[in-house]
C-alpha cells in the first residue's frame, strides 16, 4: 500500500469513526429530549460539559505528549512511555477525586441542582474512565483509529440500550441516568482492559525521566485541547446562573447541530499532528506552513456547503432531535437561530484549531497555554457584556466571536516569529486549489473507468 493510500485510509478511518460517533449522539440527543421535560435536559448538559472539561484536561495533558513520545519509539521505549502516561493519568485522577471528597458531605448546601449532581457524580465518572482514556491515546498513536471507534462506540451504544430499558421500565430519570452513565464508562473500561488495548500491563515499566518529558511538555499542550472545549464549559455555567437550565436545554439543542463542523475538524487533527510533526522534525519549515495552511483552507471551504445546507434545514433537523414539542415554539426558533448565528462564526473554527496544533507540532505548546488564558478571560468578559446587551442565549453565541478572533492573531503572530509569513486568504486559496484538484482527479479517473 502506497503512503498516500494509507494516509487517505487513516483519514477516512478517523472521519468515519467521528461521525458515527457523531449519529449515535444525535440518537441519545433525541431520545433524551423526548423522555425529560427541559429542565431535567439542561442539568444533564450542564453536568456532561462540566465533566467533559475536567477529563478534557486530563486527555489534554496526555493525548499530545503521549503521541509525540511514543509515536515510532522502540519497543522498550513505547512500554515505558505507557507506563508514565498511566502514572501521571492516575495521579491527575486521584488529585480531582480528593479535591471533590469533602465536597459530598456539603451537598445539601449546594440549592443549585446542577451543581449537586456535578459534585455527586463527576469522581465517579473520571475513576471509572481512566483506562479507557489511556486506551484511547494508545490507539490514536497506532493510527488505530479502528480501535479507537470500536471503544467510542462500545460506550454510547451500552448508554442508549440502559436508557432506552429506564424508558420501557418507567424509571428514567437524573438518578438513573447518571448511573447509567457509570456503568456505560465502567464497562468500556474493563473491555479495553479484556482486550489489552488499555496498556495496563505496562504499568509499572514507568521511568522517572520519561514521566517527567510527558509532564514537562504535557503542562501546556493542555491548553490546546481546553481552547477547544473552553467556550462550552464558560458558556454553559453562565447560562445556568444567569438564565437557567432550561436556557441550557435551548442553548444545546441549537448548538447540537454544530457537529457539521466538529465531526472534520476533529477528525483532521487527529491525523494533522503526525504529519506536522515529520515536518519539524526534518527541518521543514515551508512544509509545515504548506500543511498548516492546506489544513485550514480545505476544511473551511469544505463546511461552506456543508453549512449552507444545514441553515436551510436547521428547523427540519431540530424537530428530529429535540422532538415536535418544540416546532412552532419560542424555544424552538431561538435554538435554531443559535445554530444560524454559530455556523457564520464557525468558519473562523479550522483556523484557530490548526494553527494551535501548529504550535505543538513545532514546540510552542506555552503559547497555547498563554493564549487560553487571555481566550479564557475575554470569552467570560463578553459573555456577561453578550447576555447584559441581549437578556438571552443569543447574547452568549455573538460573544463567541471576540475570544476566537483574538487567538487567531496571536497563533498567527507567533508562527510567523520563526517560520514563513502566511494569510488566512492565501490558506483558503490554497484549499481551494486543493479541493479542485481532488474534485478534477476523481472525474478523471472515473471517465476512465468508464471509457472501458
Amino acid at each position: 500500500m502506497s503512503l498516500t493510500s494509507k494516509l487517505k485510509n487513516i483519514h477516512f478511518l478517523s472521519l468515519m469513526g467521528t461521525g458515527g460517533m457523531s449519529v449515535l449522539t444525535f440518537f441519545f440527543t433525541a431520545i433524551l429530549y423526548r423522555s425529560l421535560n427541559i429542565k431535567e435536559i439542561g442539568i444533564w448538559f450542564f453536568f456532561q460539559t462540566s465533566l467533559s472539561f475536567l477529563d478534557t484536561f486530563r486527555q489534554g495533558f496526555l493525548t499530545t505528549a503521549f503521541i509525540k513520545f511514543y509515536s515510532g519509539s522502540t519497543k522498550e521505549r513505547g512500554k515505558e512511555v505507557i507506563g508514565s502516561t498511566w502514572i501521571i493519568a492516575s495521579i491527575i485522577t486521584l488529585v480531582m477525586v480528593v479535591i471533590n471528597l469533602p465536597l459530598l458531605f456539603f451537598l445539601n448546601y449546594f440549592t443549585d441542582e446542577s451543581l449537586n449532581y456535578f459534585f455527586k457524580y463527576f469522581s465517579l465518572n473520571l475513576v471509572c474512565s481512566l483506562p479507557m482514556i489511556i486506551a484511547m491515546c494508545i490507539t490514536q498513536s497506532e493510527l488505530r483509529f479502528d480501535r479507537l471507534l470500536y471503544i467510542k462506540v462500545v460506550q454510547v451504544t451500552l448508554l442508549i440500550f440502559v436508557v432506552l430499558g429506564l424508558i420501557f421500565f418507567k424509571q428514567n430519570n437524573l438518578q438513573n441516568l447518571m448511573m447509567a452513565n457509570v456503568f456505560a464508562t465502567a464497562t468500556t473500561s474493563l473491555f479495553t482492559i479484556i482486550t489489552g488495548w488499555s496498556g495496563i500491563r505496562m504499568f509499572f515499566s514507568k521511568s522517572k525521566s520519561c514521566i517527567k518529558e510527558l509532564f514537562n511538555f504535557g503542562k501546556y499542550t493542555v491548553g490546546t485541547s481546553i481552547s477547544s472545549n473552553l467556550f462550552g464549559i464558560t458558556d454553559t455555567f453562565i447560562i445556568n446562573f444567569m438564565l437557567g437550565p432550561s436556557a441550557i436545554a435551548v442553548y444545546n439543542l441549537g448548538r447540537r447541530l454544530m457537529e457539521v463542523v466538529e465531526i472534520p475538524i476533529r477528525s483532521f487533527v487527529a491525523t494533522a499532528l503526525p504529519s506536522l510533526s515529520k515536518a519539524y522534525n526534518d527541518n521543514d519549515k515551508s512544509e509545515v506552513i504548506k500543511i498548516m495552511k492546506k489544513y485550514i483552507g480545505i476544511i473551511t471551504i469544505g463546511l461552506i456547503p456543508a453549512l449552507i445546507i444545514a441553515i436551510i434545514f436547521v428547523d427540519f433537523a431540530l424537530g428530529i432531535i429535540g422532538g415536535g414539542q418544540y416546532q412552532g415554539t419560542p424555544e424552538g426558533e431561538m435554538a435554531a437561530n443559535v445554530f444560524r448565528l454559530s455556523a457564520l462564526f464557525a468558519l473562523l473554527y479550522p483556523a484557530d484549531r490548526f494553527m494551535s496544533v501548529t504550535l505543538d507540532a513545532i514546540h510552542m505548546p506555552q503559547i497555547n497555554f498563554m493564549k487560553v488564558i487571555v481566550m479564557l478571560v475575554l470569552s467570560i468578559a463578553a459573555d456577561f457584556v453578550g447576555i447584559g446587551i441581549f437578556g438571552n442565549v443569543y447574547g452568549i453565541v455573538i460573544a463567541s466571536i471576540v475570544p476566537t478572533t483574538v487567538a487567531i492573531l496571536i497563533s498567527k503572530h507567533y508562527i510567523q516569529k520563526d517560520y514563513l509569513r502566511f494569510s488566512l486568504l492565501n490558506s483558503y486559496n490554497s484549499g481551494f486549489n486543493e479541493l479542485k484538484l481532488i474534485w478534477l482527479n476523481f472525474f478523471k479517473k472515473k471517465s476512465k473507468t468508464t471509457r472501458f
